[in-house]
């Protein structure tokens, strides 16, 4: 099962006013490299797929379609991802790194481990699904 995990450097750069998750640009990059915990922004991650097949360097804009919160829980819902291959494969990768595009040194935010490493075959799409109910992110 995947889960989702926050860079530490995340719960300090909500707090002091670096991310606005409700209106910056939140993209999600792939990668076969496990991200280290104490990563703080994007050029921190190694190992991004190379732009071939349908995958783009940097990865793709995650569309936030609801940003609220209620009795104190914030949830952040975001439209799901996808990639087709076309052309040849995609991958492999395992992780899936969540970061701040509109933050100035496009700081970290989270990534998803999938727990093993996957390759799209051309003519097939890979998804992520991100979690209607729970959201992206959400916090007390």
């Amino acid at each position: 099962m995947a889960t989702f995990t926050k860079f530490y450097s995340f719960v300090e750069a909500v707090h002091e006013k670096v991310h606005n998750l409700g209106s910056d640009t939140l993209k999600v990059l792939l990668t076969n490299t496990a991200p280290s915990l104490s990563d703080t922004q994007k050029s921190d991650i190694s190992g991004e797929l190379s732009t071939a097949n349908g995958y783009v360097s940097n990865g793709q804009t995650i569309t936030i379609t609801s940003s609220a919160q209620s009795s104190g829980l914030y949830t952040l819902i975001a439209s799901d991802v996808s990639w087709s291959a076309s052309g040849g494969s995609i991958g492999p990768f395992r992780y899936a790194v969540v970061y701040n595009d509109t933050a100035t040194n496009d700081e970290l935010i989270g990534y998803i481990d999938y727990g093993y490493s996957i390759t799209v075959a051309s003519g097939q799409t890979f998804t992520i699904d991100f979690d209607q109910t729970s959201g992206l992110y959400y916090a007390t």
